[in-house]
């Protein structure tokens, strides 16, 4: 099998590139016939493999890819879920080679090289992989389980037909569990599955004050600037602890018992890199935790976007009639996305002044989710992986959101298993992502122990 990954490397990479081509930008209507044509060029590639069948399901959005190979109807079957929307590139000025035309460049981090583009770790360079692992399997006879595909292209915009695409399916999705690649491990020498994600809600919030801009000469001083309402707003959510403010945030927030604190504390972090990565002097967050137990188990607050008023070249002194901002909490186990946005709603309406007006619009959300680290699927990922890397996967806690897995659990009553391949520092979301070669073939190679092991330990009754 060592062989034919080897010999089929370079095809691989290129059948990559060729997918990361495709701007398969799902928030942004105007790309709509480019997603379907990621989704056709992944059902080619996949009845290429060897499934028996591959199909392109329509919703109110943008298409699934469903794919299968049934080899035996008593062995286990794997569902393989992923994405193949990607992203919005901008700012597209920060990228040092545009977005859509993938580029293989060495990094520090990347000696064999990365291929740079969006979409080359989140998801499509990860979904990739599953692909290549079951041709892989399928060329080399070596394929223990039934292997079900479901790809959706709506991910990065919330999944909302995906809920109803499983709700709908649930015969034909039917398997004894979930493998998703699409999170990261610590280090390329030092291998971790994630035995846990955070939750997400996520909002957008537009304070108005005068019903037009105004001349800020003739007006400012005299009337409420919504700019300033909204920033005095936003950072006020906030105390100086680093301790989100609104009423009953809280409650429900399980805090992790010290022992497994101390456990997660194992995990190798090197403070001083991790600063040095992000030209940063100094890391910030919640007193009385550490930079790793910031972005895990703990809850998050920030802006990600806000704008109003003039921004473009020169000068216009206008004070403006609005300004917006996109929001997201980042959730932690017991806490309801759903609650945390109605908690959210009504304080931000509280404290807003008389001199302005407010609208709260939640977006999409999604429940945080544990992996049991006991689970047969667990320990086949993990013997899997130690097989591959010769060394234990460390258990860690994914700072990221899945929303569509606390569904499949809900829905299918099957856990998922996070074996993802990518890097931290791989700069999902932002300019200049990028996934390295070790990281892509690296996958390709342990998913297929990741078979064996499972296949072996359920025909053991483990």
């Amino acid at each position: 099998m060592q062989h034919y990954i080897q010999e089929s490397k370079d095809r691989f990479i290129n059948e990559l590139l060729d997918w990361l081509r495709i701007p398969s930008v799902s928030t942004d209507p105007q790309y709509k016939d480019e997603v379907r044509r990621a989704a056709t060029f992944l059902q080619e590639k996949l009845l290429k493999a060897g499934v028996d069948t591959a199909e392109i399901h329509e919703t109110a959005g943008h298409p699934i890819v469903y794919a299968e190979k049934i080899i035996d109807a008593h062995l286990p079957t794997v569902l393989v879920y992923g994405h193949y929307d990607v992203q919005p590139a901008d700012p597209i000025d920060l990228w040092t080679s545009p977005p859509f035309e993938p580029v293989i460049k060495e990094t520090s981090l990347h000696p064999e090289g990365a291929i740079f583009a969006r979409g080359a770790c989140d998801d499509k360079g990860q979904v990739y992989m599953h692909v290549k692992a079951f041709e892989t399997m399928m060329q080399n006879n070596t394929l223990t389980c039934n292997v079900k595909f479901m790809i959706e292209g709506e991910e990065e915009c919330g999944s909302d037909n995906l809920e109803h695409f499983v709700k709908a399916n649930q015969e034909k999705l039917k398997a004894d569990v979930i493998l998703i690649s699409d999170t990261s491990i610590l280090a390329n020498d030092t291998p971790s599955l994630e035995a846990g994600l955070r939750g997400l809600a996520y909002l957008e919030v537009t304070v108005t004050g005068p019903n037009r801009d105004l001349h800020s000469g003739v007006y400012g001083g005299a009337v409420a600037n919504p700019i300033n309402v909204l920033s005095e707003m936003i950072a006020s959510l906030k105390n100086e602890q680093g301790h989100i403010t609104i009423p009953g945030f809280y409650d429900k927030v399980v805090t992790l018992p010290q022992a497994e604190r101390e456990a997660l504390a194992k995990a190798p972090f090197d403070l001083e890199a991790y600063k040095k990565d992000l030209a940063i002097d100094a890391v910030a967050g919640e007193e009385g935790y550490s930079t790793m137990e910031r972005a895990s188990i703990r809850p998050s607050l920030d802006v990600n976007g806000i704008w109003g008023g003039y921004t473009g070249e020169g000068a216009k002194t206008v004070l403006p009639s609005k300004a917006q901002a996109k929001i997201s909490m980042r959730l932690v186990p017991n806490q309801n996305p759903e609650e945390i946005a109605d908690l959210f709603t009504a304080h931000f309406k509280k404290i807003a002044p008389a001199t302005v007006k407010v609208e709260v619009v939640p977006h999409h959300g999604g429940h945080p989710v544990v992996t049991p680290v006991d689970s047969v699927a667990f320990k086949a990922a993990s013997k899997a992986m130690e097989e591959s890397w010769g060394k234990t996967p460390i258990p860690t806690r994914g700072g990221g959101s899945i929303p569509i897995v606390a569904l499949f659990e809900q829905e299918l009553g099957l856990k998922s298993v996070l074996m993802g391949f990518g890097l931290d520092s791989d700069a999902i979301h932002s300019p200049d992502e990028h996934y390295g070669i070790f990281n892509y073939m690296k996958g390709i190679e342990t998913i297929p122990l990741f078979y064996k092991h499972y296949a072996d330990l359920m025909a053991n009754g483990q």
